[in-house]
């Protein structure tokens, strides 16, 4: 396993740390490749993040589009939704003229055809990811890779970019990015905060299966992992 493992203070520390880290990537790949792609995850850990990378003054905002690792499949006046979180904390003052790629596509249900509306959106997102920014539940679930996803193996294996996914821990159905294409950035993070997410994060360093908690198929990827962690 690459892990590096960084402990922080307090949440406020936390989110200005990784905002600082996730914008030099940013304006790394903008002086690289002239574009950025990031992909978030949501939930309740991030709000304070992405306040402060969205405040972020020296970036071209204007070169960057930001995207969901995953998403509940409801609209965005849904307050269940990932992407009306990044819209209300991010996508504000400095990073507005950033452009959002949502997975959402549609309808009431993830089909095919929804899914195929998707991934031709995301066809179009630059690559390879400057930053990937995961969270991780109490369950051991990153992305939306739950156990008993009815599709985690595909989840965890397909090219992707996305698929649909439904579990019992799940809620709603929902859509996200493969294992593969997560894999395809520059820097590669997951942010917990908490003893609880600390405990969690122990086991899934452990022996035992990946469909148990499937971070594991994150942390023994091979592929460099920075844990941002804070009380």
């Amino acid at each position: 396993m690459t892990i590096e493992r960084r402990s922080f203070a307090d949440k406020s520390t936390l989110a200005k740390e990784l905002a600082e880290s996730v914008a030099d990537r940013i304006r790394a790949a903008i002086a690289e490749r002239g574009s950025a792609s990031i992909a978030v995850s949501g939930g309740s850990t991030p709000g304070k993040f992405f306040q402060a990378l969205g405040k972020t003054k020296d970036i071209d905002w204007s070169k960057v589009v930001v995207t969901l690792v995953d998403e509940r499949w409801v609209d965005e006046t849904s307050d269940r939704s990932n992407a009306a979180l990044v819209n209300e904390k991010m996508l504000q003052g400095p990073a507005a003229t950033a452009r959002f790629f949502p997975l959402y596509s549609g309808g009431d249900e993830p089909s095919d055809g929804a899914i195929a509306k998707t991934n031709a959106l995301m066809a179009d997102l630059p690559q390879p990811f400057a930053a990937v920014v995961l969270g991780m539940g109490n369950d051991g679930h990153t992305a939306s890779f739950f156990p008993g996803g009815d599709t985690l193996d595909a989840a965890l294996t397909a090219p992707g970019p996305t698929l649909a996914i439904r579990a019992p821990g799940a809620g709603e159905p929902r859509v996200t990015f493969t294992l593969p294409a997560l894999l395809k950035t520059e820097g590669l993070y997951l942010h917990i905060e908490g003893e609880g997410k600390a405990e969690v994060l122990e086991s899934a360093l452990g022996d035992g299966p990946v469909e148990d908690m499937p971070i594991r198929a994150v942390l023994r990827s091979g592929a460099p992992v920075t844990v941002y962690w804070c009380p």
